[in-house]
């Protein structure tokens, strides 16, 4: 696919450890599909696809077990590199009691490397006397989430459109962050020769995969 013909991609971040969470994030991701936006849900095209139906006769418990340290830092550099090099946008869920903390760190990740954040959120508690945390909410163009679904895909498309106009150009990232990103490329090709169509790696091969790729990586190299 041609960079003409590439769509433009979003990464959506935010809770989804129960099913009423997950359900959620889907029914944002498919918003944002049917829009024409290409989205990056972590549990659907990430590590925890795999690993969400990796427990079997082929790879055991004992198996995963003995990749716990490996899976966790393919895990972390998979959503570096998604936000460093693939997508264009994030959109931060921020429906529950407390914005979930893995969604707040990647809302800042994408801050910091110069792409725009869009907030959403319906769920009226907060913690600051009626407005969210200014340390969050100040990731978005204006300190205000989306509260309308069919607004978000217009919002996204704003605020890239702001991003642009801004001038900001990334670049200069930080060293230990680009060795993450480097990895996590490396991870997400590993990802999709497992998932394709057709293919003969198993799952057990998979992790060897994966524990070949980040063990000879300084990023991994460096927390050892």
């Amino acid at each position: 696919m041609s960079e003409m013909e590439r769509r433009t991609v979003v990464h959506l971040a935010g809770p989804a450890y129960s099913p009423e969470e997950a359900d959620g994030m889907v029914a944002i991701a498919a918003l944002l599909e049917t829009s024409g936006f290409e989205v990056y849900l972590q549990s659907r095209d990430g590590i925890g696809s795999v690993l969400s139906s990796s427990a079997g006769p082929e790879c055991d418990s004992g198996h995963e077990q003995q990749y716990h340290s490996v899976v966790e830092s393919a895990a972390f550099a998979l959503e570096v590199y998604q936000l460093v090099h693939r997508c264009d946008c994030l959109v931060f869920n921020m429906n529950g009691r407390v914005p979930d903390d893995g969604g707040a760190f990647l809302a800042a990740v994408a801050f910091a490397v110069g792409k725009p954040v869009v907030l959403y959120k319906r769920d009226h508690r907060t913690k600051l006397y009626g407005n969210d945390n200014a340390m969050i909410s100040g990731l978005s163009f204006d300190f205000s989430p989306v509260r309308e679904p069919v607004k978000l895909p217009g919002e996204v498309t704003r605020a890239i459109g702001r991003c642009g106009e801004s001038g900001y150009v990334t670049g200069g990232i930080p060293p230990f962050v680009k060795l993450n990103a480097d990895l996590g490329g490396e991870v997400w090709e590993s990802l999709q020769r497992f998932k394709a169509h057709g293919s003969t790696v198993g799952r057990t091969e998979h992790y060897d995969q994966l524990a070949a790729a980040c063990e000879a990586s300084e990023a991994y190299q460096l927390r050892a």
